[in-house]
């Protein structure tokens, strides 16, 4: 057989799901394995959203539509861009997706021609590399503060002649952060005066504790050329269902969705009215989520204090980052093996030394968890 890809050859598998697929074999061969390695709420998806496409498949709403998505859902989006994230948004610069990846995928098709360089702020999420690599792009990876994980002026040395794209993620995974309005405002003053496009990835946004989550968006000059990418699977606990979107300019938009005609064709057709649901119904369902990961992430945090570990600034999201001296390749294979708590070492987010847990899991759970990995500690 001739050889196969060389692009995707050079890219590595995800490490989140590698790690996950080794506890779950665990798991299988009847070991009590406690997985905290990947990132999903453990509720389950609120009623009103599984009515909602119950009936719409009672309806027989089985077939195909439109291709960036039914208009009810455009709509419903385009909306809570405009009141929530505080920018002016139309149907017409929304497209649905298969999940967030999928759009922050299709927006890196867009944008980037081989040989654009797109930074990337470190730590980052396993997937915004390979979406580069297989666009044809070029990955640069630049670190955020040590201690902050705040944006510093020395972003502006990582952009050059062949920026094209600057990757931006708060709440961040898999740390936690926040980005302040500081360094967003710095983000958004190198993307205008070096002709950048931002590609914000909010899908943490209704996560947040104690802060106040900005979107690139809202800045001045910014909503011209930021790519926003959000999604149904971690506020609304909708993981399995694939259901992401991107507001985007019209030009960006309408070559992202040349790629979702060739690709995907458009999102599941009943899956989207529950998204109409989820976006339109009752928000008290994410309050009450929010408020147990709450409860949860200060549970977490103390556990870690007690042990002697630090952490990073946990202010998002449903992970705990944690500060580890050592190999944390190695760290995290002998907790998996020794105590029996799965969670993904540093170096899948370009930044060893440290370890994402995730606490979205029961008290219960985390509990157990807590006392394995003290004991090995």
């Amino acid at each position: 057989m001739r050889s196969l890809s060389s692009k995707l050859a050079a890219i590595a598998p995800s490490a989140t799901i590698e790690i996950t697929d080794k506890a779950r074999r665990m798991q299988a061969a009847g070991i009590d394995v406690i997985s905290l390695s990947i990132g999903e709420p453990d509720f389950p998806t609120p009623a009103h959203i599984t009515d909602a496409c119950i009936g719409a498949l009672n309806r027989g709403e089985t077939h195909y539509a439109p291709g960036r998505g039914i208009p009810a859902l455009l709509s419903a989006i385009a909306d809570k861009i405009e009141t929530e994230n505080g920018f002016p948004c139309t149907s017409d610069q929304v497209i649905v997706t298969c999940g967030a990846k999928d759009a922050i995928y299709e927006a890196c098709e867009a944008v980037l021609n081989p040989g654009d360089e797109a930074i990337i702020l470190d730590p980052s999420w396993v997937s915004y590399e390979p979406c580069i690599q297989i666009a044809g792009g070029t990955p640069v990876h630049h670190p955020l503060h040590k201690k902050t994980f705040q944006v510093e002026d020395s972003l502006l040395e990582a952009v050059n002649d062949k920026t094209r794209m600057i990757i931006v993620n708060s709440p961040s995974n898999p740390s936690g952060s926040v980005l302040n309005r500081e360094s967003l405002r710095l983000i958004s003053d190198i993307c205008q005066d070096h002709d950048l496009i931002a590609l914000s990835d909010e899908i943490y946004e209704k996560l947040v504790y104690g802060q106040i989550h900005f979107s690139p968006a809202m800045f001045p000059g910014m909503a011209d050329r930021t790519i926003t990418i959000n999604g149904f699977s971690k506020a609304y606990a909708m993981t399995g269902w694939r259901l992401g979107y991107a507001v985007a300019p019209k030009e960006i938009l309408g070559y992202m969705n040349k790629v979702q005609q060739h690709t995907i064709s458009h999102p599941t057709t009943f899956a989207m009215y529950g998204g109409v649901a989820a976006l339109k119904g009752s928000q008290q369902c994410i309050g009450e989520m929010r408020c147990e990961f709450e409860r949860r992430r200060e549970f977490v945090l103390n556990r870690l204090m007690d042990m002697g570990l630090g952490y990073a600034p946990a202010d998002g999201a449903f992970y705990a980052y944690i500060k580890i001296e050592g190999d944390d390749a190695i760290i995290a294979n002998r907790w998996l093996e020794e105590a029996h708590v799965a969670v993904t070492p540093g170096v899948a987010f370009n930044t060893p030394g440290w370890l994402r847990l995730s606490y979205a899991a029961s008290m219960d759970t985390l509990a157990k968890a807590m006392d394995r990995i003290s004991q090995i500690v």
